[in-house]
Formats: structure tokens, C-alpha cells, sequence
């Protein structure tokens, strides 16, 4: 099916990195940053050339479009998406992707920061990608595969799909959005407008890998209220916020229920941010367990610790709320199991080993899926994701766009009776 085809994924992707679309997670605006839409103007200009008439931008920053179906069979809609926004933990300003054609396996060095080297030993995965061609960024910036590169493979399988009309597949809704990496990628999504049964989204690590399960996540915001005077009066009076803030990270488990001391199927309760003054402070945290009622536990557990803390600060008080930020999509999947077994079966035949994984995470996938559309997370290829180290294998993104492609000819082969 592909033998004679030009893969267009990591052209796409080397002109997509190079455009800034770092999303604000301090912005209440949507989308986050006003950037995020040049990349997703482009992908409306791109769309349209390729036939794709109704490609279209919403204020939000959404890119809805269709491929319309070309089989005769009552085919289930389907959806792919991936989001255009980058992450806050380093700059994606000014980013140069750099090919480095026919990796040996030797130690690659980046050109901007020397200090910045992709080892074997750091980065096993490298192993796997000898004789391989790697993009990498410059050593000053992340390099936006993720999910920059789950975008150019959804644009090069709706090329492919688009140049060849013999391949039969059902009605393909392709959705990109802003903010995934700020927790609010499906905050604006129209799910009458996209019109999908079941979808998927390329966000996912090495080639082969599908996820079907992520973690619970909540957040707590923990509000401290001190007692201010002016400090030269302050004796016996003055409760400051902060050193309160103080003890309670101080009091947090050093040894276990962090992201530092986890791993697998182990939950967490991480401090991301802390603000304020004398007067009033802030932490935020982010709480995460495989299993919903989990969360409960250790958000009892947070709340035990803030109280013995204030115990010793009884003219200060406190407000511990907390928000529910998406949910395991396992819970929605065990319900249609052909959404995985189809694409366990499109990954086969795209010639990979199938490595089922659990996200330490969550993606887009998690919240549309509780939100009427089942949508697991097939690899994309991404590795060292949010670092300097990031890099992504050209043949990796172009075994994404073979799956993408047998995916849609699997649905329209069984997907109505399904």
C-alpha cells in the first residue's frame, strides 16, 4: 500500500516545530496564547489544498475537517486528533530542528548547548533507532514532538487517504486543538460539530506502543490565610502565609507518594506551584491514581497533613478545594473493546510489536472519551519529551501514518458490524 509513497510527516513536522505554540497554563484566556492559532491556520491552508473543503478554524482555535467516506458500508465515524500547543517546561521559541540522517549510535551533541548530549546510556531508546534519520532541536529548545508530531501524521495520512481514493475507509473527522499541555485541550471542543463515534489521538511515545489507560487526576488548591501587621509591630500578632506554605511542603512524604519516589501503577501527590505573601499564600497540586477512588485517599490524606500543620497556627486559616481534571479512559474503553482491538490489529499489520502501556499521564484521549467519544493513544514517537533532549525518529512517525491508514481501512472491513 505504501511502497511507492513520500512520506510527508517529517517535512510537516520540521516546518510545524519552528512555528512557537507554547501554551500559558497562568492564561485565562482560550485558547491560552494567541499562537497556538498560526500553526492552526496553517493546518486550515494545508487542509484546503489537499481537497479538504470544509477545514475550518473556530475563535477558539479548534481545527475541525472532514475526509469524506468512500465506502458503500455503514462505517462508524471516526476521529484522530492531536493538539498544536507545546509545553511550558522549556522554551519552544525559536526552535531549529536538526536532521541527523542514518543514526550510528554514537553520542549526538547539540550544536547551541554543547552540554546537551542524547546518550544510549540516558536514552536507551536510541538503541532501537540505529540506521534510522532523528530530528532533534538545537539544544536550547524542546522540539515540539509533542504533539507536533502527532499533527503532521494526521495531516500526512489525510494526504495519503486524500491521493488515494482506491483505499476504502469510512468518514475520518480530523480534530487539532490548543492547551492540552495547560489540562484544557477539549475545554471549547464542539462535539456536535465533529460528529464522531470513536476516535483516537497520536500523543503517544515509541513505535509499536498503544494506551489505553490513564491516571484519575485531580487538583488542590490550598489557600492560606495568615495575619499581617507591620512587621516592626509584629510581636505575638504576625501569622505569615508563607512560612505556613513552608511547613506544609515540608510535611509532605519525602519517600514515597511523589512523582520522584513512584512508578507504574503508583499515584502521587506533586506541589506544582506556589504564590503569595506574608498575608495570603498559595500551592497548588496536582493529584493522580489509576483508581478514581484513589484520589479520594490521598486528597484525605493532604487534607490530614494541612490540618496538623495549622494546629500550630490558630489565628491563621485555610480553604482546600478540590477540582476534578479528567478521569482513566480505561473506564470508557472496557465498554467498546473494538476501539483497541482495531487498532492492536492496525499496528500489527503496519509490521510493529505491540507494547500495550499505561500513561502516567493523561491526554486529550481521557477527557473525550468521557465525553461520548472512546479514544485511546497510539504512539507518535516522541521521546525526552518537554526537555532539550527531545527527539523523534523520521521512520517512527512514518510507521504512525501507516497505522493511521490500515486503522481507517480496519473500521471500514469490520467496523459495522462491530
Amino acid at each position: 500500500m505504501f511502497s511507492n509513497y513520500s512520506f510527508t510527516a517529517a517535512e510537516r513536522f520540521m516546518r510545524y516545530v519552528q512555528i512557537d505554540t507554547q501554551s500559558n497554563p497562568l492564561s485565562s484566556t482560550h485558547p491560552s496564547t494567541e499562537k497556538q492559532k498560526d500553526l492552526s491556520r496553517i493546518l486550515v491552508e494545508e487542509l484546503k489544498a489537499m481537497g479538504i473543503d470544509d477545514a475550518e478554524m473556530d475563535e477558539w482555535g479548534y481545527v475541525y475537517a472532514t475526509i469524506p467516506s468512500n465506502s458503500d458500508k455503514d462505517v462508524p465515524s471516526l476521529c484522530f486528533c492531536a493538539h498544536v500547543d507545546t509545553a511550558p517546561d522549556a522554551s519552544g521559541t525559536g526552535v531549529k530542528p536538526i536532521l541527523h540522517k542514518n543514526y550510528s549510535g554514537e553520542d549526538i551533541a547539540l550544536p547551541d548547548d554543547q552540554t546537551q548530549v542524547l546518550r544510549k546510556t540516558d536514552l536507551p531508546y536510541l538503541e532501537r533507532l540505529i540506521g534510522h534519520d532523528i530530528i532533534t532541536a538545537s539544544g536550547t529548545t524542546l522540539l515540539g514532538s509533542d504533539d507536533k508530531a502527532g499533527v503532521a501524521e494526521i495531516m500526512d495520512a489525510a494526504h495519503f487517504l486524500m491521493t488515494h481514493p482506491e483505499v476504502k475507509h469510512g468518514k475520518i473527522r480530523l480534530l487539532f486543538t490548543p492547551d492540552e499541555e495547560v489540562g484544557k485541550g477539549t475545554a471549547k471542543v464542539d462535539m456536535e460539530k465533529l460528529g464522531a463515534q470513536f476516535g483516537y489521538t497520536l500523543d503517544g511515545g515509541e513505535a509499536g506502543s498503544l494506551e489505553d489507560e490513564t491516571f484519575s487526576a485531580d487538583g488542590v488548591q490550598l489557600i492560606i490565610h495568615g495575619v499581617i501587621t507591620h512587621p516592626g509591630y509584629a510581636k505575638d500578632k504576625m501569622v505569615n502565609a508563607l512560612k505556613i506554605a513552608g511547613d506544609v511542603l515540608a510535611s509532605l512524604p519525602r519517600a514515597e507518594l511523589s512523582p520522584e519516589t513512584t512508578e507504574g501503577k503508583q499515584g502521587f501527590i506533586h506541589p506544582v506551584r506556589v504564590d503569595g505573601i506574608a498575608e495570603k499564600a498559595t500551592i497548588d497540586f496536582i493529584i493522580r491514581d489509576f483508581v478514581t477512588e484513589g484520589l479520594k485517599k490521598k486528597e484525605d490524606f493532604l487534607l490530614s497533613i494541612v490540618e496538623m500543620v495549622m494546629e500550630n497556627y490558630p489565628a491563621a486559616t485555610f480553604e482546600f478545594n478540590v477540582t476534578e481534571q479528567y478521569r482513566n479512559m480505561k473506564e470508557v474503553l472496557d465498554q467498546h473493546p473494538q476501539v483497541v482491538d482495531f487498532a492492536k490489529e492496525a499496528i500489527e499489520r503496519s509490521g510493529l510489536m505491540l507494547k500495550m502501556e499505561s500513561i502516567r499521564g493523561g491526554t486529550d484521549g481521557s477527557r473525550l472519551s468521557f465525553m461520548g467519544l472512546p479514544c485511546p493513544n497510539l504512539f507518535a514517537g516522541e521521546q525526552a519529551i518537554h526537555s532539550k533532549l527531545e527527539f523523534i525518529s523520521v521512520q517512527d512517525m512514518n510507521k504512525a501514518v501507516e497505522t493511521i491508514v490500515h486503522l481507517t481501512t480496519i473500521w471500514e472491513e469490520k467496523g459495522a458490524d462491530a
